[in-house]
C-alpha cells in the first residue's frame, strides 16, 4: 500500500467529530520548527504530520543540489580562481614560472571566507614565515616567489598578515567583492584536491601540476573540455584542442612531452586530464579535465563528466 493509499484510508476511518476538528487545526495551525500548533498554541503535532508535497521538477532541483554540495564537500569545498578568458597565465602573470603558477594554486586554496586573509581551515592566521614552510621550497627560491607574487599585486601583507586579491582567488558569494572583475570569469577550485596534488607533485613535477592552472582560461564549464571557445554554452558548437595546440600554447616544443605530463598526474588512481580520441580523427587527442580538481557547471553536465572519469 503506498503512502496516499494509506492517508486515504486512515481518513476514511475518522469520525466525523474527528473530521471536522482536523480541518479546523488545517486552517488555523501554525507551523514552528516542525511542529503543528493550533490557534490556542497547543502543540497538535501527534494528530497531524507536516508533509512537503513537492514537483517532479522541485525534486529533480534538489537532487541536483545536492549533488554538487556533496561533490563539494568529498573534495574540501571550494575557492574561486579568477581569470581573463583565451589569456594565458603566463600573459596575466608575466613574472611567474610554471612552478610559481602551481604554488599559487596551492596557496590560493587558504585564502580565508569573505576575510581573503591567508589562513588554516581552523581559522590560525599563515604569516610570510608560514607559508615559507608550507610552500616547501629553499629560502633564495621562496623570497623571489614571494617578491613576484608582491609585484604582480597578487598578495598584500598588512601588519604581518597576508590578504590574497580577490580579483584572483575569493571564498564567499561573488557578488561581495569589491574588486572589478566584470572582465574575469571564475570557476571553483577544489582545496582538498589541490593541496593533496600539490604535497604528491613536488620537486620538478611541480611544473607537470601547473598545466592544471594554465588550462583554466580556455576550459568550458558545462564539459570542463580545453578548448578555443571557452564561453560557448552549445556542445555541437564548442571548438576543443588537441595536444598539438595546447602544447604550442604552454611552450612546448615536444607534444610527447606534454601528453606524458599531463597522462601523469593522477588524484586516487584517477587521471586529472583524460586524453580521449577525436572521434574525426585519430592522430589526434582532446583534453578533459577531471571535476574533482576544477568545476563550475551544473549538476547535469557534473554526472556526465564524472562518468568519464569512473
Amino acid at each position: 500500500m503506498s503512502n496516499r493509499q494509506a492517508e486515504q484510508l486512515a481518513w476514511q476511518r475518522l469520525t466525523p467529530k474527528q473530521k471536522r476538528g482536523l480541518l479546523a487545526l488545517k486552517d488555523n495551525a501554525t507551523i514552528i520548527d516542525g511542529r503543528i500548533y493550533d490557534k490556542s498554541g497547543n502543540d497538535q503535532t501527534h494528530r497531524a504530520e507536516l508533509v512537503v508535497n513537492t514537483t517532479e521538477s522541485q525534486r529533480e532541483a534538489l537532487q541536483a543540489i545536492d549533488d554538487l554540495t556533496e561533490h563539494e564537500i568529498e573534495n574540501g569545498h571550494f575557492v574561486f580562481a579568477f581569470f581573463e578568458s583565451c589569456k594565458t597565465m603566463g600573459d596575466q602573470y608575466p613574472s611567474l614560472t610554471q612552478p610559481d603558477l602551481a604554488r599559487l594554486m596551492f596557496v590560493g586554496t587558504y585564502t580565508g571566507y569573505r576575510s581573503g586573509r591567508l589562513q588554516h581551515d581552523n581559522g590560525r592566521i599563515i604569516d610570510k614565515k608560514a607559508l615559507e614552510s608550507m610552500v616547501g621550497i629553499s629560502r633564495n627560491k621562496f623570497r623571489e616567489f614571494y617578491r613576484k607574487l608582491i609585484d604582480e599585486d597578487i598578495l598584500r601583507e598588512v601588519n604581518g598578515e597576508l590578504f590574497v586579491n580577490p580579483s584572483v582567488f575569493y571564498r564567499g558569494p561573488v557578488s561581495e567583492i569589491q574588486y572589478e572583475i566584470d572582465e574575469y570569469r571564475h570557476t571553483r577550485l577544489f582545496r582538498k584536491t589541490v593541496r593533496e596534488l600539490y604535497a604528491k607533485y613536488t620537486g620538478r613535477a611541480t611544473t607537470q601540476l601547473a598545466i592544471i592552472y594554465t588550462v583554466l582560461p580556455f576550459l568550458n564549464f558545462d564539459t570542463n573540455v580545453v578548448c578555443f571557445n571557452p564561453q560557448e554554452h552549445n556542445e555541437d558548437e564548442i571548438k576543443p584542442m588537441n595536444l598539438e595546440n595546447l602544447a604550442a600554447l604552454l611552450g612546448y616544443k615536444d607534444t610527447h612531452k606534454l601528453k606524458r605530463a599531463l597522462d601523469s598526474v593522477k588524484i586516487d588512481g584517477q587521471p586529472v586530464f583524460w586524453l580521449p580520441h577525436n572521434v574525426h580523427d585519430k592522430r589526434q587527442r582532446r583534453i578533459i579535465v577531471n571535476p574533482r580538481v576544477v568545476f563550475a557547471g551544473k549538476a547535469e553536465s557534473l554526472r556526465a563528466i564524472k562518468v568519464l572519469f569512473n
